[in-house]
């Protein structure tokens, strides 16, 4: 229920694709996928963990790449005038 909660405070789901280099192999560039809910377009979670990355981790950001998506959206209601006799 705490993901939907999110959702409905206007929370995406959030993927990051992170490209850095490998700390032993300066040359090597590594993938990793970061994922979690978070408001679009400033992203204050995924800058967050950005922000620690750089400071406490030590591969080099090359890219970032991020894609988000809204999982609860507001239906379509169509309404319409009808009487159906039995």
């Amino acid at each position: 229920m705490a993901n939907l909660d999110l959702q409905l405070q206007g929370f995406r789901l959030t993927t990051a694709q992170i490209y850095y280099y490998f700390p032993d192999y300066p040359k090597l560039i590594q993938e990793f996928l970061w994922q979690d809910y978070d408001v679009a377009p400033r992203f204050p979670k995924l800058h967050n963990f950005l922000d620690f990355w750089k400071k406490d981790i030590d591969g080099t950001l090359h890219s970032v790449y991020v894609a988000n998506q809204r999982l609860v959206t507001v239906g379509n209601l169509k309404s319409f005038d009808a009487q159906i006799d039995y």
